[in-house]
């Protein structure tokens, strides 16, 4: 049975993929899935920070043959932690057995100001100083999201967020380094060599999807995109993400890969 690792982005904790892991165990036939904290963030919060991407990777597979999981590993990664993702395929790719990247993008193959909306650089200068939990939640649930949830729906989900962020509180030199770690990470020219497949959506506030659309572009590797979604997909359609998962599985499985790898537009379920 294979084991499926799940990577989240920045300040974000196991806590926060809800009940991703179920969709994804449910459309995969119950395959073991094991959830990672970086050091800074969720159960790991009172570690400092890596400084560097690539120090991201190596804590992931310190962390997993201390858990007593061995390779190789099925990935799946969302934004900082696809570039985490990245970086551990190209050392390490006799270990990854597939790859999908989630809503990420990397130099140099996106500029930065799409690899961050400018729109939201105000934003991001009120969530490093903003001193209260409740108000950071509620700025992440506006800038990762655009699922469409009733008041009381909303109320409980950032009650559970902050009290996440009571519980395990990321310190703001934390973040400061995570986002360095982000900023300076540079790709290596080729992709990684493991089957690779990218999640995207097109209304994604944070990272602009033609981030995904110049990696697909460049690599060559299939990506699908939501149409309704926000930059935490797996939050605002975790049941469509599993299933573009299993049918990318399924299709390699029939030999169905002689297929041209192209982008693919899909409607969210």
């Amino acid at each position: 049975m294979s084991t499926w690792v799940l990577l989240r982005g920045l300040m974000r904790e196991t806590r926060h993929w809800g009940d991703f892991p179920l969709h994804l165990r449910n459309a995969l036939d119950m395959q073991t899935v094991v959830l990672l904290d970086f050091p800074g963030n969720g159960s790991l919060h009172a570690q400092t920070s890596a400084r560097s991407v690539a120090e991201m990777a190596e804590h992931c597979r310190t962390q997993l043959r201390q858990l007593g999981h061995e390779p190789p590993y099925r990935v799946l990664a969302l934004s900082l932690g696809a570039m985490a993702a990245v970086e551990w395929g190209l050392r390490h790719p006799a270990e990854i057995e597939r790859l999908v990247l989630i809503n990420t993008s990397l130099a140099p193959y996106s500029p930065f100001y799409h690899r961050l909306r400018p729109a939201n650089y105000p934003a991001l200068i009120r969530f490093l100083i903003q001193a209260s939990p409740a108000r950071r939640e509620r700025l992440i649930l506006q800038l990762t999201s655009t699922l469409d949830r009733t008041p009381p729906q909303q109320d409980e989900l950032l009650r559970r967020w902050t009290s996440y962020a009571q519980e395990y509180p990321v310190t703001r030199s934390n973040v400061l380094r995570q986002l360095r770690a982000a900023v300076c990470y540079r790709a290596a020219p080729a992709p990684p060599p493991v089957p690779l497949l990218l999640l995207a959506a097109q209304h994604d506030r944070l990272v602009d999807v033609k981030c995904s659309l110049a990696l697909a572009q460049h690599w060559g590797c299939p990506l699908r995109l939501h149409t309704a979604a926000g930059h935490d997909l797996p939050l605002d359609d975790g049941a469509w993400v599993a299933q573009q998962i299993a049918e990318w599985i399924a299709r390699d499985a029939g030999n169905a890969d002689n297929e041209q790898p192209v982008s693919r537009t899909c409607e969210p379920r």
